[in-house]
Order: C-alpha cells, then structure tokens, then sequence
C-alpha cells in the first residue's frame, strides 16, 4: 500500500443529513493529532517489495479479489476519519522513522512490527493476534502497549495477558448498507451459514435442520456461505430478503451481521455462548469459560437469538411474527451506536488518550 496523507477535511455527514458540531474533535485543526496509520495485509514473500506486485497478478488472473475482514476495518476506519476531519497518514514508514515520540497505530496482520525496531509508542489492532499466547517470544513486551479487540466479550478474555485492552468496534458505511422497500423484498429469509469448524457435524445437527424446518412452514429460503461470495453478492441478497438467520460460532465484531442489520434486515442469530472453541487453542490451550458471543453487538430492535436447533424451532414463530409486523427497527441501532463516524471518533479519542498518559 502506498504512502498517503490525509487531510480529512470533509464535514460529519449524519444519516439524516447536515452536519454535527459536536462530532469533531475539540480545538482547531492544527492542535489535533494526526494519526499515523499502519496497515499491510502481506509480507513480502519471494523478493522486497512483492507484497505490492501479488496482489495485481491475482487480480489479472483471477478478478477481484475477496476484501479481508482486517482491510474491511482498515477501509471503514480511514472513510470514518475522513467524515469527522481528522488528519491521517497511512504506512509513511520514514516519517514514523524520524519521530518516536508520535505513537504509531498498527492495523492487521503483526508481521509490520518485524520490519525494523520501533521506538513508538504503539495501538494495536484490531486483527493482530487472536489469541495473547500467541505472541512470540521476542514481543512479550506487547502487553506494555495499548492493543485493542473489536468486543467485551473478547477484552475479557485477552485482559489476564494483556492489562491495557481497550474495545474499539469499527464503523459500518450505513450509506452503503441501506434498507429496501418490503414491498421489493422476494425471499423470506437469508440463512447466512458462517460455521467454521466441523461443518459436516452442524450442517446435520444445525443447518439442515433449520432449513427444512422454514422450508416446511411455507418460507422461502436463501443461503449464502462466508467465504463464498462477493460483497456485492451479499448486499443483492440482503435487498432480496425479509430477514436472516445468522449461524457462526462465535464473533469478534460481526461486521456481516452488523450490514444486514444496517440494511434493516432483522436477525435471528445463533448465539450458543460458552467457552471459545477455536480448535486451535481449545481445549488444549486456552480454556476461556467466560461467555462468546456470536452477536456482541445486538439487542432487542436488531432481532432474537437462540442456542440450538430445538431454540430455533421454538422461538421461529414468534421472531417471523415480530419480522410481518415491522416490530424490529435493527437500522436504528446501528446509527446509535455503529456509524463510521462514531467509530472514527472513539479511536481517535483512544488514540489521544494513549498519549495523554504516557505525557504524564
């Protein structure tokens, strides 16, 4: 990615239009920090500098590509902080060379702390490890920096590690990420399949069972698979259906879920909580018994939840009931809480009160 400066000079844009005040930063301009922004999504492989060459010949030889949930945040990030005017730079690796006192913010993958010794104070993430026991030795030191997780429920788990977390959700373009007319919409209900391990199991014990169950009650029915689609695909399907049921594990964020909501598709989520099980740490590693989630980010206007396949059975009806009468309003919980700008503006605030403490 190339070196860019942002002057971020563009006014708050609310959804309901005009501009806020009280949004932007306090002080003038030239008193507020410009953020130093680190963001690469590859090492360099074969040879310096191939990192930027791979991804144009993937694209001549297989179009484009799939954008990453750690570009998604960089991408939402950087379009918030242009919306609320603050200044940005973005991988100027000399600048951030030549001033160790101005705190450095790392985005995404870790190997960006390999490339020469920083000297700066450091903000990392979200996206950089997923687990603190994961950390190499010769960063163990880590800890002593301010490392952000996209959710409470994650926090929890990495503060025994690491004592400086703070939870920072990124934005979602809500401009984008729009409603459709009822009227316009053909299909019942998106069933949004992001089981991650041991499909084959949940797609008889959980999927299947669900499908043939909204099948049987006269409900028309699309899936769609993470992994499988393109951006444009999904935000089709969204305008297509009248609601979604939502099948992951766990999330950090959620930021699939977060656009079909801000797309005022209400949700019924499986949210089975207990340990995190990721097979790479669980139960031989990291044993964390303090409650995932699957919907950190949800409450009652967003849609319903449930726990198993007998959970869904259950509670289907009266969700779909609540979805035919228009009860759920699950936009206006994102624009209260999940805007680009809110998001812009709280790391921004993170930011800035990272270097308050270490001016003490």
């Amino acid at each position: 990615m190339d070196v860019v400066e942002r002057t971020g000079a563009n006014p708050v844009s609310l959804p309901h239009g005009g501009t806020d005040a009280s949004l932007v930063p306090a002080g003038p301009m030239d008193e507020q920090m410009t953020l130093n922004l680190f963001f690469e999504e590859r090492d360099d492989r074969w040879f310096p500098g191939d990192r930027h060459v791979r991804p144009l010949v993937r694209r001549v030889l297989l179009g484009k590509s799939w954008i990453s949930g750690q570009k998604r945040v960089f991408l939402n990030l950087c379009a918030g902080l242009d919306r609320v005017g603050i200044r940005y730079r973005v991988n100027d690796y000399g600048y951030i060379r030549k001033h160790p006192e101005e705190l450095a913010c790392i985005i995404g993958r870790p190997f960006v702390l390999d490339w020469f010794a920083w000297k700066n104070p450091l903000l990392l993430g979200v996206a950089m490890y997923n687990h603190p026991i994961e950390v190499p030795e010769r960063l163990q030191d880590l800890h002593a920096n301010t490392i952000l997780v996209p959710s409470a429920w994650y926090a929890d788990m990495c503060r025994p590690y690491w004592p400086d977390v703070e939870v920072w959700p990124v934005g979602i373009e809500t401009d984008l990420w729009t409603p459709t007319p009822v009227d316009q919409k053909s299909i019942d209900v998106l069933l949004y399949d992001k089981v991650r391990w041991e499909h084959e199991r949940y797609e008889t014990e959980l999927i299947e069972p669900i499908r043939r169950h909204l099948e049987a009650g006269g409900r028309s029915v699309e899936v769609i698979r993470y992994g499988h689609y393109k951006e444009g695909d999904y935000k089709a399907a969204l305008a297509r259906c009248r609601s979604m049921v939502f099948l992951c594990e766990h999330e950090s964020q959620g930021i699939a879920c977060q656009q079909a909501l801000s797309s005022g598709v209400p949700v019924f989520a499986w949210d089975r909580g207990g340990p995190w099980q990721d097979p790479d740490y669980f139960p031989d590693k990291v044993i964390y018994e303090g409650g995932v989630s699957s919907v950190p980010y949800f409450d009652a206007r967003c849609g319903r939840k449930f726990i198993d396949a007998a959970g869904f059975v259950a509670d289907w009806g009266d969700f779909w009931s609540h979805v035919c009468a228009g009860d759920f309003a699950p936009r206006d919980y994102v624009i209260d809480n999940l805007t680009l700008e809110k998001g812009a503006l709280h790391y921004y605030g993170i930011a800035e009160a990272v270097m308050r403490r270490l001016a003490r």
